[in-house]
């Protein structure tokens, strides 16, 4: 759930990034598209926004600097996945225990 922090009013051109930059004002750059290279970011508007941490900040569809807490921990792991380890060392002890009787004769 977005929370808006800043009212800015951007109006969006097409072919551009739109992001909040290191000291919290708005920039664009001009976007790559086929064998054309993007260009340089340059400051659209001045807002000097102080980013909290934990959050993550974004321009939404007014225009306006918005803001989501961040999901953290990624997926979480299954039980299923631990026997499969085991297996896969079980496997190769016996695969070592093949090849040192192959050497013996």
């Amino acid at each position: 759930m977005a929370e808006k922090v800043q009212k800015v009013g951007v109006k969006r051109e097409t072919g551009y990034l739109y992001f909040i930059d290191k000291q919290g004002d708005i920039s664009r750059a001009l976007m790559a598209r086929g064998g054309k290279k993007g260009g340089k970011a340059a400051k659209v508007a001045k807002v000097g926004l102080k980013k909290a941490s934990g959050y993550l900040y974004f321009i939404d569809k007014q225009g306006d600097i918005s803001r989501a807490i961040m999901s953290r921990g990624g997926k979480k792991k299954s039980k299923k996945a631990a026997p499969k380890k085991a297996k896969k060392a079980v496997k190769k002890a016996a695969k070592k225990k093949v090849a040192k009787k192959g050497k013996k004769k």
